[in-house]
């Protein structure tokens, strides 16, 4: 697995700027999904959609293992690996080179004096809106009730970001190639409800 990692780990160059291209040449478009935990979106996504790059950010050697398992077993070549603080992954790539990003079941930090550590915040969607296409899809999933009406109020507030939904069917029922993981079958069973948004990035 430590070789398979070498060839998919993605780090900023000395220059400071990061085209997606240059790590997964010849792809109709680039995502980005924000803590794959065990990888099984992402991974699935990597196989749905074979002609988009996908690079995955997750700090935690367990998540990126199973990932790397995933891939391995798929044979999936169209996904790279951030291990460190997604926000310098952001700082990093070329402006308008992401078409879609995901932020699925993201640490709600679930205290008042911890709100200031979640991820969905002002400083987090201003970058993404930087990096961003226009028209690009930001796909958020969360079983916190708290967290989700959170994410709603910094995405509504922000005018980079417009809401796609038309009724509550659209944030009750996951988009079409949705994968349910281990995580949210645990919320599921917990008897939690999760929350399906879909944001797009504003002409």
């Amino acid at each position: 697995m430590d070789s398979l990692l070498s060839g998919l780990s993605v780090s900023v160059p000395e220059s400071g700027v990061l085209d997606p291209v240059s790590l997964i040449p010849n792809k109709k478009e680039y995502w980005l999904e924000i803590g794959f935990g065990g990888g099984e979106h992402l991974a699935h996504q990597g196989g749905l959609h074979k002609d988009a790059g996908i690079i995955g950010c997750e700090p935690y050697i367990h998540g990126i293992a199973a990932l790397l398992k995933h891939i391995d077993d798929n044979k999936l070549d169209n996904i790279r690996i951030y291990q460190q603080d997604a926000r310098l992954l952001l700082d990093a790539l070329l402006p308008q080179s992401i078409s879609r990003a995901f932020i699925l079941y993201p640490d709600p930090w679930p205290k008042a004096r911890h709100h200031k550590r979640r991820l969905v915040s002002k400083p987090t969607l201003d970058a993404l809106a930087r990096v961003m296409k226009k028209g690009a899809e930001l796909r958020l999933a969360s079983d916190d009730e708290d967290y989700c009406t959170w994410m709603l109020e910094q995405l509504q507030a922000h005018d980079a970001f417009t809401w796609t939904a038309k009724s509550c069917n659209d944030w009750l029922n996951p988009w079409g190639d949705w994968l349910s993981t281990r995580y949210e079958q645990k919320a599921l069973a917990a008897g939690r409800v999760p929350t399906y948004l879909i944001f797009r990035r504003s002409a």
